[in-house]
């Protein structure tokens, strides 16, 4: 079982790394991404990812900190091919929910990420929310160009998924699928392929039912593979396996 997404260098979590990193392997977790949210952020997880063999990280700008915060393409490989445990881009994309950043400066970031992927065959991380459009109008830029595509917390509409399925997109369940009223996310993944869906926690976001509340922790991925076993209706040991074989096969081919 592997944490597609969580925020290791994000309290509570850092403070208690070790029992984290201990209570994930007691629920069979192989493998933790811990994903970059600013310049701050990386410089905390060049650090964590070589506190245990089983935690990668990434490299990006969230884009709430792309007002704050630019990194251009060639930062990004250059940091890739420093730090071999820094495997994925991001997170990046697009939130025109919160608008914490201006929609100009949050799209430039996205492109740099964007072009950083290319160079480096190294999957992107997407944060999408409230920016269908613009997001797929962005990535259908590049359909030709084999572009590794991560959407991670996928929460966007079945339609826009469809059209990410055309542009060979993954797409990672959080908690969310185990909350009451995801019955339309839940009906989206229902339809998904299986050989495109990862799991993850967010965490420490985003704690799934029975957790709901809480502050969220990699090992709670097991409520999620479980509540997603179900809507694909097939056993959690199977959901395990083929999600397990997706990450690898999107972060290590």
């Amino acid at each position: 079982m592997i944490d597609s997404h969580c925020h290791l260098d994000h309290e509570p979590l850092l403070s208690d790394l070790s029992n984290v990193i201990q209570r994930s392997k007691d629920v069979g977790i192989e493998k933790l991404l811990t994903i970059s949210t600013s310049f701050e952020s990386f410089n905390r997880i060049r650090d964590i990812v070589n506190q245990d063999e089983i935690i990668y990280g990434t490299i990006g700008i969230h884009p709430h900190e792309a007002g704050k915060e630019s990194i251009t393409s060639d930062e990004i490989v250059n940091n890739l091919n420093k730090y071999p445990k820094i495997i994925g881009i991001g997170e990046t994309g697009l939130d025109f929910y919160y608008e914490n950043s201006e929609r100009k400066k949050q799209i430039n970031s996205f492109i740099e990420h964007i072009e950083a992927s290319l160079k480096s065959n190294v999957p992107l991380i997407i944060h999408s929310r409230d920016a269908e459009k613009e997001t797929f109008e962005i990535l259908n830029e590049y359909k030709n160009k084999n572009l590794k595509i991560l959407m991670h917390c996928f929460t966007g509409s079945f339609e826009f998924a469809k059209k990410l399925i055309n542009l060979n997109s993954f797409f990672s369940a959080s908690g969310i699928i185990t909350f009451k009223n995801s019955l339309e996310l839940q009906n989206t993944f229902k339809s998904l392929p299986l050989e495109r869906i990862l799991i993850e926690t967010d965490s420490p976001f985003l704690a799934p039912v029975p957790n709901r509340g809480k502050k969220n922790e990699p090992s709670f991925i097991d409520f999620t593979a479980a509540k997603l076993a179900m809507i694909k209706d097939i056993s959690k040991e199977d959901l395990i396996k083929i999600t397990t074989k997706n990450f690898n096969k999107l972060f290590f081919n």
